[in-house]
């Protein structure tokens, strides 16, 4: 009976009359302990409600019964299918929407309902999947501030590789502890290339050595990404370094140079596809010949032997005591050491000299501005509580 005469009353009542009477009859149809015919005739009431040309109307019952797992699943999966305004509770909070409804409404929804979706809790790799590959540019950035999204490896490289070239979106993920050090270097490769276009736009740079300096960032940023990463973490940045193109004879000698072992290692049985235990052997058993043949099945240069000769034995004299941040930057002792034995072997050529010298002014100035952000420490340490504050 009363619900009759509230299918009555709403067709003469206004919009915002409707609103919260649809409002009322939600909730008891969720919490009030309605006869079987009675529960019946409300939801017929809510369905019908469905066509009611507001939104307003529609809006109060998706805000009922957004977070409710006991709706009525046919008035939800309608309101999830409404005009915006009305559907985003319904898409951001129901339990009742599966991850296929989800996938499909990402496919085929606007960037507002693809963000709703994007902030769900315990958001499922499915649901993220869709949202990396197809997903606009927001929603992307509410999957990766989501700290609940279950997000795989590839949904990763595919935000970076559709979205990478925004700072925001760069932003939001070198700030993540958990991203997946291939992912974080090919971060920064967007933003290498961006900066490198950038400055030869303006014309402060030519082009040839914007591309030079942006790889030598990339090839930092690689040996300081490898320095914190270990086990699959580093065999997974080695094998994405291959596949990009990046595994380089130049990078290679770079991890050599910065006491980076681990990479160096991992590298080459990567190249080689050799044992790891086979390749130890070949690099620790003081054998010029057996490491000139890893180094040939690892397809690297022969004009760049010497230079890994001289590596070897400088470290078999000198050791790896004293690396700089855990082997993230170039050793100038070693890297001078390198160049003078290479610049007295004739056979040396010239491109290996230049980037030898390359090595050898990177890793002075890298020493020399470690020894000053020292100096200025141990003066702070020194200074008064009140003027350390201040300073």
């Amino acid at each position: 009976m009363i619900v009759r005469q509230f299918i009555s009353w709403v067709r003469t009542a206004s919009a915002g009359e409707r609103a919260e009477a649809t409002r009322s009859l939600a909730r008891a149809w969720l919490i009030s302990d309605l006869s079987d015919d009675d529960r019946a005739a409300a939801e017929g009431a809510l369905l019908m409600l469905l066509d009611d040309a507001s939104p307003l109307v529609r809006q109060a019952m998706a805000e009922v019964f957004a977070h409710s797992a006991h709706a009525p699943a046919a008035i939800v999966q309608a309101l999830a299918l409404d005009q915006a305004s009305v559907a985003l509770p319904i898409l951001e909070h129901s339990p009742l929407l599966i991850d296929a409804d989800l996938v499909d409404l990402v496919a085929t929804g606007s960037s507002n309902v693809q963000c709703a979706i994007a902030r769900r809790v315990r958001l499922p790799a499915s649901v993220c999947a869709a949202i990396a590959e197809v997903g606009s540019a927001a929603a992307a950035l509410e999957l990766i501030e989501n700290p609940r999204a279950m997000l795989a490896p590839l949904s990763w490289d595919r935000i970076v590789a559709r979205h990478g070239h925004l700072a925001a979106i760069r932003e939001a993920m070198l700030t993540l502890d958990g991203l997946p050090p291939s992912t974080r270097l090919t971060l920064v490769a967007k933003l290498s290339e961006t900066l490198a276009q950038f400055v030869v736009a303006r014309r402060w740079l030519s082009a040839d050595r914007a591309e030079r300096i942006v790889g030598e960032a990339q090839d930092r940023s690689a040996v300081n990404l490898a320095a914190r990463s270990r086990g699959d973490d580093l065999r997974q940045l080695v094998g994405h370094l291959r596949a990009t193109g990046q595994l380089t004879a130049g990078l290679i000698l770079r991890a050599l140079l910065s006491g980076n072992v681990e990479l160096f290692d991992h590298a080459l049985t990567e190249l080689s596809g050799l044992p790891s235990s086979r390749v130890a052997a070949l690099l620790y058993g003081r054998s010029e010949a057996g490491l000139n043949a890893l180094l040939t099945r690892a397809g690297l240069p022969p004009s760049t032997f010497p230079a890994f000769r001289a590596a070897m034995q400088a470290t078999g004299e000198i050791g790896f005591v004293g690396t700089v941040d855990g082997a993230a930057r170039l050793r100038r002792r070693m890297v001078e050491r390198v160049l003078t034995r290479c610049e007295t072997d004739a056979d040396v050529s010239e491109p290996l000299l230049i980037l030898l010298r390359r090595f050898a002014t990177e890793s002075a100035r890298e020493e020399a501005r470690v020894f000053c952000d020292q100096l200025v420490a141990d003066e702070i340490e020194l200074m008064p509580d009140n003027q350390r504050i201040a300073a």
